[in-house]
C-alpha cells in the first residue's frame, strides 16, 4: 500500500455487498449482469446516468470474427501488426477465440446489430483490418445500442445501482486486501455525500482518461478516476504513453476544447478519402492500406502534412456518398457535421487528431486480476496487454466485454469472503488536494508537451508544470493553517482535478522514459523503432512520497500479477 488517499470526510454510510463495479459501460455493465446472475450481491456505482460513459459514444462497431472466410489467426495477426510489438499475443488470442461468442451472447442480452437483406450481421472495415469484420448498430450508433440494451438488462435483472457517484479511493483490510471503495453522491437518492460500499472484489470500468488532454473525444466523466484510484491503491499501471490520438476529429477551430465529435473510422471504411486543401489525397503511398492504415499512421499522416501546408486541419472527403447513404450509414455524424455548419453530402468535412483512447491502464492478468487483491479492472482502464502500443479500431467494446465476463467467471470461483475495512485514519496522509482552476493548466501542459508529437524537450517542460502544480497544492496545503488561509475544499472539481494531474504526472514519466516511437507515441527527437531496448513494458507504481517509479520489464511479455502465479 502506498499510505495515499484524497481529501475527503470519512464516509458517512456504508452499503455491504459481494461486488462493487465502478463503471457502467459495455465493461461494468457486463461484469455486473454476469455477476449477479452467478448469486453474488452486486452493486454499480456510476459517476453520472447509467447510460453516461464512453460507450455511448463508440460509433464505430465491435470486431470480431464473424464474418465467412474470416478467423480469429487473421484477427489475431491485424491486432498484433497494430500492436506494433508490444500486445501479449495470450490475451490478443483469448480476446479474438471468445470474442465472437462473447458478441453473440450480448445480442442475447438483446442488442440489435444492423443485417443485411439475407438477415445476417452486416460488416464493415476499419483501419488495420484486412476482413470485414466491424458489427455496426443504427448505423454509426453502436456504442448508444449497446448501452440502451445492457441497461435495460440491468434494471430488469433490478441490480443496486448508485448514479451520480464519484468513486474515491479504495478501502482495504489489515491484510491489505480489497474491502470496498469510498464515494461521493451528488445530490440525489437514498444516500448522499461520502459513503462507503464495502465489498471483498472491486471491478473498475470506469473507462478513459481523454479529459488530461484539451481536446479530446471522451465524455467530460472521463478525468482517470480508476488509474488514480488504483495508483493510490498501490497497484501498477502500464503502458500510459500510449495515448492513441483518433486521426478524423471534427475541426471546430484551434481553440475549441472539451469534448470533440468524432468523425468514425467506418467512414473511410466505406470509402471517404483523405485530403489536403487542394483536394489531393496524401495517405496513398503512405502505406499499402492508404487510408485504412492503422490509426497511429493514419494520424501521423495527418500531422505531417498539416506541417507540410502550415494548416490547421485536413478534410475528410465522402462527396460521393450522396445524401441516402450518409442518411442512413451515418446519421450520427451527419447530424454532428451539419449541427456545426458543415454538410458533408455537398463539402469535404474538416478533421484532426484528438485525444482517443488510452491503450495502457491498470496492469492485470488474463482474469482481470490487478497487483492489488481483490481489485479487477476491465475496459479501457485496464491494461490486458490486447493493445500494445496503438489499438485495432473497435477492438475496444469487445476487449471490455470478453474480460468482464472473465472478471466475473473469476469472482465467482473464488467468492472471496466479506472482511472488515481497516479505518481511514490508518491509510496514510491525504494528497493535498489542487485548485479546480488548475484543471486548465494540466490540459494545456499535457497538449503542448505530451500530445501526439513528443519530444524530450517537450516532455521535460510538460513535467516541470505538473510537477509546479503539485508542489504548489501541496504548499498550499500546508499553509491552510495559518491565518487568513484558504485550504482548498474537497469536492467533486477538486478530486477530478487531482485525479487529472496524477494520471498526467505518470503518463508524462513514461513517456520520458521510452526514447523511441513505437506505435501512437510519436517522439519527433526519436523518429525511429528500437526494438532492442524498446520493445519493452513500462510499469509504473506510486512510491510513498508520490513520485512516479517507472520499471523496465526485461521482456516484451508482462510479469505475473501475482508473485506466485
Amino acid at each position: 500500500m502506498t499510505g495515499i488517499r484524497l481529501t475527503a470526510p470519512a464516509p458517512g454510510w456504508a452499503i455491504d455487498a459481494d461486488v462493487v463495479v465502478v463503471g457502467s459501460g459495455v465493461a461494468g455493465l457486463t461484469a455486473a449482469l454476469r455477476c449477479a446472475a452467478a448469486g453474488l450481491d452486486t452493486f454499480v456505482v456510476t459517476k453520472a446516468r447509467l447510460d453516461d460513459g464512453s460507450t455511448r459514444w463508440a460509433q464505430g462497431g465491435i470486431a470480431a470474427a464473424l464474418g465467412e472466410g474470416d478467423t480469429p489467426e487473421q484477427h489475431l495477426d491485424d491486432t498484433l501488426v497494430a500492436g506494433a510489438g508490444l500486445c501479449d499475443e495470450e490475451a490478443v488470442r483469448t480476446l479474438v477465440t471468445e470474442g465472437p461468442d462473447a458478441v453473440r451472447r450480448l445480442i442475447d442480452t438483446g442488442a440489435h446489430f444492423d443485417t443485411t437483406d439475407g438477415g445476417d450481421i452486416a460488416l464493415t472495415r476499419e483501419g488495420g483490418h484486412h476482413r470485414r469484420r466491424i458489427a455496426h448498430a443504427g448505423g454509426d450508433a453502436t456504442g448508444a445500442e449497446i448501452s440502451r440494451a445492457l441497461v435495460a438488462a440491468v434494471r430488469e435483472a433490478a441490480l443496486h445501482t448508485i448514479e451520480n457517484a464519484l468513486v474515491l479511493d479504495l478501502l482495504t483490510d489489515a491484510e491489505g486486501r480489497t474491502a470496498g471503495v469510498s464515494l461521493h453522491v451528488m445530490g440525489e437518492g437514498q444516500h448522499d455525500g461520502v459513503g462507503a460500499v464495502r465489498a471483498p472484489s472491486v471491478v473498475l470500468a470506469t473507462g478513459g482518461m481523454g479529459q488530461v488532454f484539451s481536446a479530446t473525444t471522451n465524455p467530460s466523466v472521463s478525468t482517470g478516476d480508476g488509474v488514480a484510484l488504483a495508483l493510490r491503491a498501490g497497484a501498477e499501471v502500464s503502458d500510459l504513453e500510449f495515448v492513441q490520438f483518433h486521426p478524423t476529429v471534427l475541426f471546430l477551430g484551434a481553440d475549441s476544447e472539451g469534448q470533440q465529435p468524432l468523425v468514425s473510422e467506418a467512414v473511410r471504411g466505406e470509402g471517404a478519402h483523405l485530403v489536403d486543401a487542394d483536394g489531393v489525397r496524401f495517405m496513398t503511398g503512405q502505406h499499402e492500406l492508404a487510408e485504412l492504415a492503422p490509426r497511429d499512421i493514419v494520424a501521423k499522416g495527418i500531422t505531417r502534412r498539416m506541417h507540410e501546408k502550415g494548416a490547421e486541419h485536413m478534410y475528410l472527403d465522402a462527396r460521393h456518398f450522396g445524401a441516402a447513404m450518409w442518411e442512413q450509414r451515418f446519421p450520427t455524424i451527419l447530424a454532428a457535421c451539419r449541427s456545426h455548419g458543415i454538410d458533408p453530402v455537398t463539402e469535404p468535412v474538416p478533421v484532426a487528431p484528438a485525444a482517443h483512447y488510452a491503450s495502457g491502464g491498470v496492469r492485470t492478468d488474463l482474469r482481470g486480476r490487478t497487483t492489488v487483491p481483490g481489485l479487477y479492472a476491465c475496459g479501457e482502464v485496464a491494461c490486458t496487454g490486447v493493445h500494445g502500443a496503438n489499438r485495432l479500431a473497435s477492438n475496444s467494446l469487445l476487449e471490455g466485454l470478453v474480460f468482464a465476463e472473465r472478471i466475473a467467471a473469476d469472482i465467482a470461483e473464488t467468492r472471496p469472503p466479506r472482511t472488515e475495512p481497516a479505518a481511514v485514519a490508518d491509510a496514510g496522509e491525504p494528497v493535498a488536494l489542487p485548485a479546480p482552476e488548475a484543471r486548465t493548466a494540466i490540459q494545456r501542459a499535457m497538449t503542448r508537451g505530451a500530445g501526439a508529437l513528443r519530444s524530450a524537450d517537450s516532455l521535460a517542460a510538460a513535467a516541470a508544470e505538473l510537477e509546479a502544480l503539485h508542489r504548489e497544492a501541496a504548499a498550499d496545503a500546508e499553509e491552510a493553517g495559518g491565518p487568513g488561509a484558504k485550504a482548498v475544499v474537497p469536492g467533486v472539481d477538486a478530486w477530478e482535478v487531482a485525479n487529472l494531474l496524477l494520471v498526467s504526472r505518470v503518463l508524462v514519466a513514461a513517456a520520458r522514459d521510452r526514447e523511441e516511437t513505437r506505435g501512437c507515441h510519436w517522439r519527433e527527437d526519436r523518429p525511429d523503432r528500437d526494438d532492442a531496448h524498446g520493445r519493452r513494458h513500462l510499469v509504473v507504481r506510486i512510491a510513498p512520497d508520490r513520485t512516479p517509479v517507472v520499471h523496465r520489464t526485461e521482456t516484451a511479455a508482462f510479469p505475473p500479477v501475482r508473485p506466485s502465479d
